[in-house]
């Protein structure tokens, strides 16, 4: 084990706390991944079933771009880990990280936004927290996704969104959750919790207005 997939792990596994800490890993549910060599790809990431809020470093595996495991730990891989793949080959060196997050925001607005294929969010200064965006007026779009078992099928789909919206930051599985990413870990954290806080806002707001409209 290469003292750089250790350090990955020790990270993956005290940020799966934080973020399970915030409600959005709940369960079972989510996970997180980082690029620990892009030539043969290799990626440290949570395994499938485990608690985040009680995950341990020996827990983290080892996947090639094909999921296999390469280190042999006793969990396997998540059927999800070819998301992971798929999102970090279609953006290249610009992503270092991912993180599938289920909160319950991003579970409901994925799901009323769905027959539009996406929700835009505009008009706010928390947006400037996204790499690359410098201006409060900056509209975000997030593609929402039909939620599958069928994995190849789903990140063929992926790759498809991805490349057709070469400037997201995430996207939505609907019904089911978020997906976003980053250079490395912290930048990829920093997404979740601005994309995350939009979610809530954009849900918040429409809840508040529909009930003065009653």
């Amino acid at each position: 084990m290469s003292q750089s997939f250790a350090e990955t792990a020790a990270g993956l596994v005290a940020l799966a706390g934080v973020l399970h800490a915030r409600g959005w890993m709940l369960g079972t549910s989510g996970n997180l991944s980082a690029v620990v060599e892009r030539d043969p790809l290799r990626l440290a990431i949570t395994p499938s079933g485990a608690d985040k809020g009680q995950l341990q470093d020996s827990q983290i595996l080892l996947i090639d771009r094909d999921c296999k495991d390469l280190n042999a730990t006793v969990g396997k891989p998540s059927d999800e880990s070819l998301l992971h793949v798929s999102v970090v080959k279609a953006r290249g060196e610009g992503v270092g990280a991912v993180i599938h997050t289920h909160s319950v925001w991003a579970t409901v607005l994925s799901d009323l936004h769905s027959s539009e294929g996406g929700v835009g969010i505009e008009g706010y200064e928390m947006l400037k927290g996204l790499k690359g965006v410098r201006t409060h007026l900056h509209r975000e779009w997030i593609p929402i996704l039909d939620n599958s078992q069928e994995m190849p099928a789903l990140a063929e789909t992926v790759n498809k969104v991805l490349a057709k919206y070469p400037d997201v930051h995430a996207f939505f599985l609907r019904r089911h959750g978020l997906y976003t990413w980053g250079r490395d870990l912290n930048e990829a954290k920093r997404h979740v919790e601005i994309l995350e806080f939009l979610i809530e806002v954009v849900c918040r707001t429409r809840e508040v207005t529909n009930s003065h409209e009653r």
